[in-house]
Order: C-alpha cells, then structure tokens, then sequence
C-alpha cells in the first residue's frame, strides 16, 4: 500500500507499508531485536548534563494485541504547548546520568511507568532545537513492557498489552490531559495522514487523531487555529501529530521504512 502526496506538493514523497517490522502484528522478542538492528545504538551521552538539552521516549507497546506508539496529550494547564500532542520526556536535570536516563525519567513522573519495564531500543537524529530555540531535544526509542522485562519469552511469543486504563489513571494530572496509543496500522492509513513541511522546509506526514483524542477528553479546538507549524494542537479545529513530536515519527518510521 502506497500514498503519494498531491501534485505540486513541495516535497512529494510517498508513504509505504512495506516496513522493516510488520504492522499488524503484536511485538515480539524478534522484532524488539530486528528495531535494534535498525535503529543507532543508544549511547549514554554522559556528560551533556546541560540546561539547554531536553530528552523525550518514543515509547512502541502493544495494546491489545496491536503494536502500537504511545502519545500524551499535554494538559491545558501548562504554560508551554498545552493541549498539544506529544511523547513523555523533558528537560535533562543536573542528577540525570545520560539522555536516556532523563527520558525514562521524565516518562516515570508524566506517566507512571517505570525505567525498569522500559527496553531501551536506540536512537534516532539528528536532535532538533525546540520552536523557541532553547533546548536541543534527544528522541530515545523503547518498548514498555507491559510485565516487566523478562529475557524468558520466545523470540516468537507476543509480548504482553499495556493496560491503557492503568496508565491513563497513573498518569500525573498536572502534566498530562490524557494518554492514547496508535497502532502502527493507523500511521499508514491515508484518511489520517496531511503533507506537511516542518518549519517550512522538510516535509513529513503529519496525523490526525482528534477522533482517539475526543474519546478520552473533551476538546475545545479553535476551527482557525494552526498557521504556525507546532503552535496548538493541530490545523483548522484538529487534534495532530505533528511539529517537532511529528517530525520524530516521521524520522522514525522513514529509518524503519514504513515511510519513504
């Protein structure tokens, strides 16, 4: 399955299933090794304890027996991009050993799950600057598990589904309005997906899941929103994948080749 970009679309570009993991089938001990043998080796990065880095997880689960990606929509009540979606993560803190450490981190206090179920996949990059150009933002790659790790599964067994209720009731109210997950169908699925250019130059696909989104919150979207790429929750009264959250998917699924 394909879907090419309108014509005289800068940066036309198509979209792919034919990916390196399949998209319907739960992860597996095999796949979690086949994502590392495509992703970069994580590194620790120690010693960039700097308060201009940020880290965030791109955090791959399977939910009910779909393999999927999990998201945050940030809550309205932050100063900084409230009702925007993102991936848990934040600023790196003087105590933070490494990126990878402050990632898993920030994904404990936002959503409750702890570094010790999270399998640590690899890196993507480059690192972007955020929209105001303070932070320089590391995408770390895992898997939540949703038991624990546990080296005793066949490489063929499906590893088991994170229960979203639990999550979404973990989750830190200051920080997060609500918690959803996209099964990897979805980020290929046409009627969900918009030609995008990233800070008016690169393009990518950016997603539209203000149907998931409204099932766990209410939305009050504003229908002339969105003439600035990652300002607001998405264009014209939407809720998207997309800016700097968005442009990591892409690079992400473009290194996987479900994306071209």
């Amino acid at each position: 399955m394909s879907l090419l970009a309108p014509c005289g679309q800068k940066g036309a570009h198509i979209v792919s299933s034919a990916s390196r993991i399949p998209l319907t089938k739960p992860f597996t001990p095999r796949t979690l090794k086949n994502l590392r043998d495509a992703l970069n080796t994580p590194e620790a990065y120690g010693g960039y304890q700097h308060p201009r880095n940020a880290a965030v997880l791109i955090p791959f689960c399977n939910v009910n027996n779909e393999p999927s990606v999990l998201f945050e929509l940030r809550s309205k009540a932050l100063r900084s991009h409230s009702g925007e979606v993102s991936f848990p993560g934040g600023r790196v803190d003087n105590t933070d050993a490494s990126f990878i450490q402050a990632a898993l981190r920030e994904t404990d206090e936002e959503l409750g799950i702890s570094p010790s179920t999270i399998e640590v996949l690899g890196q993507i990059g480059p690192p972007e600057m955020d929209m105001r150009g303070k932070l320089r933002v590391w995408p770390i790659v895992g898997f939540l598990h949703a038991n624990g790790l546990d080296p005793g599964f066949d490489e063929d067994t499906f590893l088991p589904s994170l229960d979203m209720d639990a999550v979404r009731s973990q989750a830190s109210k200051d920080e997060v309005g609500t918690v959803f997950h996209l099964p990897l169908s979805m980020l290929v699925a046409p009627a969900r997906l918009k030609p995008t250019l990233f800070r008016g130059a690169r393009p990518y696909w950016s997603i539209d899941v203000t149907d998931i989104v409204s099932r766990y919150c209410d939305l009050d979207l504003d229908p002339n929103s969105g003439s600035v790429d990652e300002v607001g929750s998405g264009v014209g009264g939407k809720v998207e994948v997309w800016g700097l959250t968005g442009w990591y998917l892409s690079l992400m699924l473009k290194q996987l080749r479900i994306h071209h």
